[in-house]
C-alpha cells in the first residue's frame, strides 16, 4: 500500500509499506478521504517525531473485520478517532477525557495519510462511528475537528446572551463561528490578519470582522455597549494573538486557548487584574466520544454545513501541495486528500 511519510512541511513523501495485519478484535479501514489539520503543519510539534505518517481526520470503508468484532462489518462506511480515552480513570470520570493517559497513548496504524489503516480494539470500541449514507466521505473528515470545537465551547460554557470573540479565522476559528451561530450566540466577532479568511468568517456567521492590526479593543467596545468580549477563543498559535486576547476579555469573562504559542514562547498574564475582575483563563484539547457523537449528529442532520469550508480536494499524489497550502495559510480553508478513488 502507499503511505505519505512526513519528514517536514516541505518533504512529504509517498512510500510503499505492507498492509497492516489485524487480529480478531480489530478492523482494517480502506481510507477514502483524509483532512490536513493545522496541527499537521506545526513543525515544532511534529518534526521531533519525524519521519511519521500523519492524518487524524479520516473516513473510509471497513475492508476487513476480526471475528470478535460485532458492531462493524465489511463494507461499512466509518469515521474513526485516532485518540480515545479509557472512560474509567479519575480524569475520564470527572469529564477530563482528553487528560486521560490512555487517550495520549492510543493511535491508529499507521495514520490517515495511508491507503489502509489498522484500527486497534479500543479505537474500534470507543472511537469508530458508522458514517450515514447522506454524509459524503469528505464531510466525514470533519467529525473529529468539529468534535474538538464542540468540546471547547461546552467547557467554556458559551451561552446565548454572550459576546464571542474568535481570534484566528482559519478552519478551527471558522468552525467555532459556525457552531456559535447555530446556537444563536448574541454577537460573534472574528479577528485575523488575512483578508481572505476574514471574508470567510463574515460569510460563515461572524457579525463583525476586524483586522488584528487595528485597535481591536476600541472596535469591540464600540459595537458591544462599551464592553469587551465575554468569551475569547484563541485559534492561532501566534504569540501576539495570545497577548491580544488578554486585553480583549470583559470582566467576569473567559479566555480559552484552543491553540497555543510555541513551547519556548511565553507571556505574562495580568493576574491581579484578572483576580479583581474574576476572569478565567482555560484551555481545551481534543475531543471525547460524546463530543464526536454530537459532531456526527450535527453534520448528519445538516445543522452545521461543513461542505462549504472545503476549498481543495487533492489526489493522494498531490499531498505535498496540500501541506504547502495549509502551511502557507493564505487562500485555503479545508484541504482534503482523496485516497483509493
Amino acid at each position: 500500500m502507499r503511505v505519505a511519510v512526513y519528514y517536514n512541511n516541505k518533504d512529504v513523501r509517498i512510500e510503499e509499506r505492507t498492509v497492516p495485519q489485524i487480529n480478531d478484535d480489530e478492523i482494517l479501514v480502506k481510507t477514502i478521504a483524509s483532512g490536513i489539520c493545522g496541527t499537521d503543519v506545526l513543525e515544532w510539534y511534529r518534526i521531533k517525531k519525524a519521519p511519521l505518517v500523519l492524518g487524524h481526520e479520516f473516513s473510509g470503508i471497513v475492508e476487513k473485520a476480526g471475528k470478535n468484532v460485532r458492531n462493524f462489518k465489511i463494507g461499512d462506511r466509518v469515521v474513526v478517532s485516532h485518540h480515545v480515552p479509557c472512560m474509567k480513570c479519575h480524569y475520564c470520570l470527572n469529564n477530563y477525557h482528553t487528560a486521560c493517559e490512555t487517550l495520549h497513548k492510543t493511535n491508529v496504524d499507521p495514520g490517515g495519510f495511508s491507503e489502509y489503516i489498522r484500527i486497534p480494539k479500543i479505537n474500534v470500541e470507543l472511537g469508530t462511528f458508522k458514517l450515514p449514507d447522506n454524509v459524503p466521505f469528505e464531510e466525514g473528515t470533519f467529525v473529529e475537528p468539529l468534535g474538538t470545537v464542540i468540546r471547547a465551547q461546552r467547557l467554556a460554557n458559551l451561552r446565548e446572551n454572550q459576546t464571542l470573540l474568535v481570534i484566528g479565522s482559519g478552519i478551527s476559528g471558522l468552525m467555532h463561528i459556525k457552531l456559535a451561530k447555530s446556537r444563536n450566540i448574541k454577537k460573534i466577532i472574528a479577528v485575523d490578519i488575512n483578508e481572505y479568511r476574514l471574508n470567510a468568517a463574515k460569510r460563515f456567521g461572524a457579525d463583525f470582522v476586524f483586522d488584528a492590526k487595528e485597535n481591536i479593543i476600541d472596535k469591540i467596545k464600540k459595537i458591544n455597549d462599551d464592553r469587551l468580549a465575554d468569551l475569547v477563543i484563541v485559534c492561532t498559535g501566534s504569540l501576539s494573538a495570545a497577548k491580544q486576547a488578554l486585553n480583549c476579555v470583559d470582566k467576569g469573562g473567559t479566555i480559552l486557548f484552543f491553540a497555543v504559542p510555541k513551547p519556548d514562547e511565553s507571556f505574562e498574564i495580568p493576574i491581579n487584574d484578572f483576580w479583581r475582575n474574576e476572569i478565567k483563563v482555560m484551555t481545551s484539547y481534543g475531543a471525547a466520544p460524546n463530543d464526536l457523537e454530537e459532531s456526527l449528529g450535527l453534520i448528519k442532520n445538516k445543522k452545521i454545513n461543513v461542505a462549504d469550508m472545503i476549498t481543495h480536494k487533492l489526489s493522494f499524489d498531490e499531498i505535498q501541495k496540500g501541506f504547502d497550502l495549509v502551511a502557507e495559510a493564505k487562500e485555503s480553508l479545508k484541504v482534503i486528500v482523496e485516497l483509493n478513488r
